[in-house]
């Protein structure tokens, strides 16, 4: 992810109604949610959620899809997995020790998936 994306995306979401919206996306990933229930859960209008979402779409964190006469919101995984890595890619300067508290914070969120032999 190169400066000005990630500029755009942190702009995106420095606003707290599009941070509400997108954390919500993350949360239902990977079904995402229809605007009207986006709009209902932030508790705001549906023509100011729409403008909300034109923004974080602009800025590559989500994305819509039709179904039928309803447009699907969902959190664009890929674009918040570069932005992550960009602000903490030279975490620490390199140094494992001071970064490791970070990552152990991480880890709770998404434990690896079991394998079976």
């Amino acid at each position: 992810m190169d400066t000005n994306l990630a500029i755009a995306a942190l702009a995106a979401l420095a606003q707290s109604t599009r941070l509400d919206t997108f954390r919500l996306l993350v949360k239902h990933e990977p079904d995402g949610l229809p605007v009207g229930e986006l709009a209902k859960t932030i508790d705001v209008p549906q023509n100011t959620m729409s403008a909300h979402l034109k923004i974080l779409t602009q800025a590559g964190l989500i994305a819509g899809e039709r179904h039928s006469r309803s447009i699907v919101y969902r959190a664009n995984l890929d674009v918040f997995r570069e932005l992550t890595l960009f602000l903490i890619r030279d975490c620490c300067g390199g140094n494992a020790e001071i970064c490791t508290p970070l990552i152990a914070e991480l880890m709770p969120c998404c434990p690896p998936a079991k394998v079976t032999a």
